[in-house]
């Protein structure tokens, strides 16, 4: 199936046609089934990952803490995010479906950047919970107390909301002068809003969406980090310092891999550098669906209290012995 032949009589095109053209993955468009299986396997691991931490911090009473909130919504972030992915990756894995219906391309790149933008605000929550806990130990519960908590979240629910809901509104109504073809296997805002014409004031908008969130929390983020470490150094022993910096550990692996591809790929889409388009669409699925599956694994892995919370519930109490 060749997309481009089919929309090239549509080069004139001054408005939203009814539907978007989405690309596979290349190399594998003949043979989509190839990687319905993997995809599906992505899909499970990181839902069961990810509901066994929001399982276990609901049920635990001692993990009703600010660090654990915030890893409880950045789970509820992954879910979402993998879950709104899928319908568009399945449909080209199963049935070969490029056309998507514009109304549910809107919907989902409303969602997908709702909760990427949910999981770089809880990112930022949680850098800006470990530097406090770190450089203000003696403040930490005073000024994290519940009512605080419960403003970080409404803010962070304010904020994907309110930066993402004129979006689809806009996109809808942008009058677009090239082909509804798409470079993503799912409908993201600044690959739609290329399409649309010279001028057009909604693409600004999406571009400073991107600034808004994207761009700054990870400057804030390495920020809250810089001053972690400058108060690292200044611990006593080296073991305080492996201590302190454990409790940071799965936090930064988080970070680095979230925001790592983001920013490889904004640097290979602003300098036009040659990467091969395969190259370029597997970075993006990097991007979306590591995260999700590492994410519960990291965690874990690096926190105790996390870790045994889950052994305690899942692994059968032997008769007899004191627990």
């Amino acid at each position: 199936m060749s997309i481009l032949t089919t929309q090239e009589t549509s080069n004139s095109s001054t408005s939203m046609t009814s539907t978007f053209l989405l690309v596979g993955l290349p190399g594998l468009e003949a043979a989509p089934s190839l990687w319905t299986i993997p995809l599906i396997t992505v899909y499970l691991l990181s839902a069961l990952g990810n509901g066994t931490i929001l399982w276990i911090i609901a049920l635990e009473p001692t993990l009703h803490r600010p660090m654990y909130f915030f890893l409880f919504l950045l789970s509820v972030s992954d879910v979402g995010l993998t879950t709104v992915l899928m319908p568009t990756l399945l449909g080209l894995a199963f049935a070969d479906t490029h056309a998507v219906p514009a109304s549910a391309c809107l919907l989902q790149m409303f969602f997908v950047h709702v909760f990427s933008v949910m999981e770089s605000s809880v990112l930022l929550a949680m850098a800006f919970d470990r530097a406090l806990a770190i450089c203000r130990p003696l403040h930490y519960p005073a000024l994290l107390t519940n009512g605080v908590i419960s403003k970080i979240g409404m803010a962070i629910a304010f904020r994907c909301l309110s930066l993402h809901l004129p979006l689809p509104f806009l996109l809808a109504h942008m009058p677009y002068c090239r082909p509804q073809v798409l470079t993503h296997s799912y409908c993201l805002h600044p690959d739609m809003a290329r399409l649309a014409c010279p001028g057009a004031w909604g693409a600004i908008y999406s571009l400073v969406v991107v600034l808004s969130a994207m761009a700054l929390d990870p400057l804030l983020i390495f920020f809250s980090y810089g001053l972690i470490g400058r108060v690292l150094q200044g611990v006593g022993s080296t073991e305080d310092r492996w201590k302190a910096g454990q409790t940071c550990a799965a936090h930064l692996s988080a970070v680095l891999l979230f925001y790592i591809p983001m920013i490889l790929l904004a640097l290979i889409d602003r300098f036009k550098l040659p990467l091969p388009q395969p190259a370029h669409t597997l970075l993006s699925y990097v991007h979306f669906l590591l995260p999700p599956l590492i994410n519960p694994v990291l965690y874990s892995v690096k926190m105790k209290e996390i870790r045994e919370k889950i052994l305690k519930r899942v692994l059968p109490r032997k008769v007899g012995c004191a627990q």
